[in-house]
């Protein structure tokens, strides 16, 4: 398998960011494009009450995201930090013990989904009419998240280990296979959201397998090391994998961020406008998850470079790279903007019929939710940036703040504003979160100038 090493000592950084960031970003957005493929033949193939359906299980996907993305963080980190002292042993015990702990986890998580399909639908806020399409799509999806695990830990440190663009092509060749295979079972085999469940199933176990067949077969430094059962190996692995999760925890907040703008706003939505908002507002909630790959994809590309110049103690590397990572999430914040502000109709027509009641509500609220854009992307990114410093309080404090005033936002802001308020609670917590970030940025710089 062919790569391109990378040189996280001699090389410069604004090269390796940019190295990392085209595939990173290009395998982040396949990732997001899954979904949203998802959503556009199911729009089209079954209507805006599948969209709406698929929207209720939302919340799983990102709570297993996170889950994923907690986990790998925190492994990346904790990795990258070791290969700048060169302690290659520890990185790979480090990998096999985030692998072996995510999964068994996963099998547990499934295992309670599956026996109990109904209850969990109902959790998540299905009403009767919607029911039958959320449990289908439960019971067909939910098995692939075991490989998607493997997927999310794997793909960090694929990119650790140099090969970026293996990851992007694990991620790239499933969101192809998910496209066809959707097609095939909405349309020619008319087997509606449950057949969207089988695509996007097979996608992601595909491309789980693709990235744990590198890892055990091809990877150059950071490959699985074989585990030891005895006590004290088992209690040592678990003060590791403790210690991934701590770090790794904002990214798991983050998307469990994310699952609350789902789950209350659909709560929010269908108090307020029915089925047909949830409708609505499940179009945005396809859109959000590139928003969240974006910042990411910006993040996990500084990651490996801020951490290894961390663990080599080279202060002013870390500092380019920031200023990096600021100015990329600024301009691709101003372009998605530009997007969702310009064409919210075309953006609306992949869903749904634009003349739709869903499609109507719609075309009006995206240019409002569009304009928590840049926040969000800046919010994310900046999460990343403490993680890579293993600073977890600061990372923590960020995510649990962006939580924290979403619920309140979503409760103020219809009364006040009718509509057009649902559709700014998140730009409103977003863009107050940034304002809190940078007020105790400032505070700290104050501090040390005393």
């Amino acid at each position: 398998m062919n790569r391109d090493a990378i040189d996280f000592e001699n090389g410069r950084v604004s090269t390796l960011f940019r190295r990392i960031l085209i595939p990173t970003l290009m395998g982040s957005l396949a990732i997001s494009a899954v979904t949203v493929i998802d959503g556009v033949f199911i729009g089209h193939g079954v209507g805006a009450d599948g969209v709406a359906a698929v929207n209720i299980v939302v919340p799983i996907f990102q709570i297993m995201s996170g889950l994923g993305l907690m986990v790998g963080a925190g492994c990346s980190v904790v990795s990258s930090i070791h290969v700048g002292k060169g302690k290659l042993k520890a990185a790979r015990l480090n990998v096999t013990q985030a692998l072996v702990g995510a999964t068994l986890v996963s099998i547990l998580i499934c295992s309670a989904i599956l026996l109990f399909p109904v209850d969990t639908a109902r959790l998540l806020g299905s009403s009767d009419t919607l029911l039958p399409q959320v449990r289908d799509y439960l019971l067909w999806i939910t098995p692939c998240f075991i490989f998607e695990m493997w997927s999310f830990i794997g793909l960090f440190v694929i990119r650790l280990d140099g090969a970026p663009k293996v990851a992007m092509w694990c991620n790239i060749i499933p969101c192809v296979l998910n496209g066809v295979l959707d097609w095939i079972f909405i349309f020619p085999l008319g087997m509606g959201v449950k057949g969207a469940a089988i695509a996007t199933g097979i996608s992601i176990s595909i491309g789980g397998v693709m990235t744990l067949g590198y890892l055990l077969f091809f990877a150059r430094n950071l490959y699985p090391t074989k585990v030891k059962w005895s006590r004290k190996s088992l209690c040592l692995s678990l003060r590791n994998i403790g210690y991934q999760c701590r770090i790794g925890s904002a990214s798991l907040l983050g998307e469990l961020t994310l699952a609350i703008l789902t789950f209350v706003g659909n709560i929010t939505f269908m108090h307020y406008l029915g089925d047909d908002g949830v409708g609505a507002f499940g179009i945005a909630c396809y859109y959000s998850p590139f928003f969240f790959m974006i910042g990411n994809a910006i993040a996990q590309s500084a990651q490996p470079i801020i951490s290894y110049d961390f663990g080599s103690g080279r202060h002013a590397r870390i500092r380019q790279s920031l200023y990096l990572l600021m100015a990329t999430s600024v301009g691709f914040a101003i372009v998605v903007v530009g997007c969702f502000v310009c064409f919210p109709g075309m953006l609306t027509a992949l869903f749904v019929d634009p003349q739709s009641s869903a499609g109507q509500l719609s075309i009006e609220g995206l240019p409002y939710f569009a304009t928590g854009i840049l926040f969000y992307i800046l919010n994310i990114a900046l999460t990343g940036y403490y993680q890579s410093l293993e600073q977890m309080r600061r990372a923590t404090f960020i995510v649990l703040m962006r939580g924290f005033l979403l619920i309140p936002c979503f409760v103020v802001l219809p009364r006040l504003m009718g509509t057009a308020g649902i559709w700014l609670a998140m730009p409103m917590a977003e863009m107050l979160t940034l304002g809190v970030i940078l007020g105790t940025k400032f505070a700290d710089k104050q501090k040390k100038s005393v």
